[in-house]
């Protein structure tokens, strides 16, 4: 079965970098296209930054554009989220998912797996 699992949260300080990852097993990974979600207390999921299959299209939100480079290595099946010029706002439980249909490309409604989460933490 379809497993994803984040690692690599933490606390840190504003301006400050990490470096999150999702080790992805169970299914092809380079088969599907891939996200990273971020949830904080209170508010409503927000989609952070996608990915095609083969490392192509990239999108990301606004909020993080110019500081987190979303990228791939399908040969590890690993996602991972480099998050640099961290602010407080940053602060949420982040999480990958996997589209639910294999394909080059998604959008926020075709993401269908999801990870446990990792907390970041900017203070």
């Amino acid at each position: 079965h379809v497993q994803l699992v984040e690692s690599g949260g933490g606390s840190v300080r504003a301006g400050g970098s990490l470096r999150l990852s999702c080790a992805a097993s169970g299914y092809t990974y380079n088969r599907n296209c891939m996200a990273w979600f971020r949830q904080a207390p209170g508010k409503e999921r927000e989609g952070v930054a996608r990915i095609a299959t083969g490392s192509g299209n990239t999108y990301y939100a606004d909020s993080v554009k110019g500081r987190f480079t979303v990228s791939r290595d399908d040969a590890k099946s690993t996602l991972y989220l480099q998050m640099n010029s961290l602010k407080p706002e940053d602060t949420a439980t982040y999480y990958c998912a996997r589209a639910q249909n294999p394909g080059s490309w998604c959008e926020w409604d075709d993401l269908g797996y999801w990870g446990q989460g990792t907390q970041v933490t900017v203070s």
